[in-house]
């Protein structure tokens, strides 16, 4: 037990490097390279401002939020803002307008998490929207979330009639441990923002003890996260109700809290979480998430909870990559986020939305 210290399309076999990351957990990694012939990296938008939470319509269009506070749709024939907010969101470091989900039975509806001013302070709250209205706000169905230019959460997923919220620890880890405070934990409300009946301690909280949680993925019912670790020991999570995953009293195995499945030191940054089930055979089954400071898109390999084979994708070839998603045919995606401060030298098309897909 440790305590914590916290352009357009290219046509190219992507060689990914397996191995390279250190994992203080039980599994056993194996350095392999494996080349990954007949991929295309195609370019879908470009010019962008720190894309983050991202959803798909069943016309296909692709809507996706980008930081700064603006929301853009992506059709074949064009690229547009669809809602402006940047003058009520307070895009302060890590905070601004994150994460994004269309409502499961009626995509006329999303939902936004944002940073915003309040009190002279920062907070952060998830909105509801009615999408054919420009998104104009139709509700607030969480507020009060402690919010930070750091460890500010964001990420939203939907599942069983259930909205999953991340919320980061605010820069203060002792708000993890407290069941009271809606910071560093992973929230479960109902679709209209109440308490989900399930829930362990009556309120929205579903998990707790979480630094700063960037991505859900579900897999069969059981519900996958990556975790910002410190400068130690980022995680790949399964998340249970109830359960305390230990910020930022340890990190790695320990006697008293849930165990990750996998931790990486030196750290990555995990941006994301996605299931891939598309038409590249390789990949199929398999646990993708962007990384920023690892500057690759990573791939897991599960056999049930046990992690059998691991590898980088892109490494250094588009810089920070965030939010890896899976789309129409069931191709994958990933936003790069070398706009967003962090970056040495953005490129000119920055950012970008890729999508990768068989040659």
């Amino acid at each position: 037990m440790r305590r914590r210290t916290y352009l357009r399309s290219i046509a190219l076999g992507i060689t990914g490097l397996a191995g390279c990351v250190e994992s203080s957990g039980s599994t056993t990694q194996t350095s392999t390279t494996k080349r990954v012939p007949g991929v295309r990296v195609k370019t879908v938008a470009m010019n962008l401002e720190v894309p983050w939470g991202v959803a798909f319509d069943s016309n296909d269009d692709l809507y996706f939020t980008e930081r700064p506070g603006r929301i853009r749709r992506i059709r074949p024939n064009g690229n547009r803002i669809v809602a402006d907010f940047t003058k009520q969101i307070a895009h302060s470091g890590e905070g601004g307008l994150l994460g994004l989900v269309l409502h499961p039975e009626n995509e006329r509806l999303a939902y936004t998490y944002q940073t915003y001013e309040r009190g002279g302070g920062l907070q952060n709250r998830v909105v509801r929207h009615r999408v054919d209205e420009g998104f104009e706000p139709e509700r607030t169905v969480i507020d009060g979330i402690p919010a930070s230019s750091y460890h500010d959460g964001g990420r939203l997923a939907v599942q069983d009639g259930a909205l999953y919220v991340t919320t980061g620890d605010a820069g203060s880890g002792e708000r993890a441990q407290n069941k009271q405070s809606l910071a560093g934990k992973v929230l479960r409300v109902t679709l209209d923002g109440k308490p989900h009946p399930d829930n362990p301690f009556g309120n929205e909280v579903f998990t707790y003890g979480h630094r700063n949680p960037q991505g859900l993925a579900f897999r069969d019912g059981t519900l996958f996260s990556t975790e910002h670790g410190p400068d130690e020991n980022d995680e790949i999570n399964v998340l249970e109700a109830g359960n305390n995953y230990g910020w930022p009293e340890v990190t790695g195995k320990s006697e008293q809290f849930t165990d990750p499945l996998t931790t990486y030191t030196p750290t990555i940054a995990p941006g994301s979480a996605t299931f891939y089930d598309g038409p590249i055979a390789e990949w199929r089954g398999d646990f993708f998430f962007g990384t920023l400071t690892g500057r690759h898109l990573h791939r897991v390999r599960f056999d049930g909870r046990q992690i059998v084979e691991q590898e980088r994708i892109l490494d250094g070839a588009y810089g920070r990559l965030r939010t890896a998603f899976t789309g129409p045919n069931d191709n994958l995606y990933v936003t790069t986020s070398n706009r967003d401060g962090r970056a040495e030298s953005p490129a000119p098309q920055d950012d970008r939305v890729l999508m990768l897909q068989p040659a």
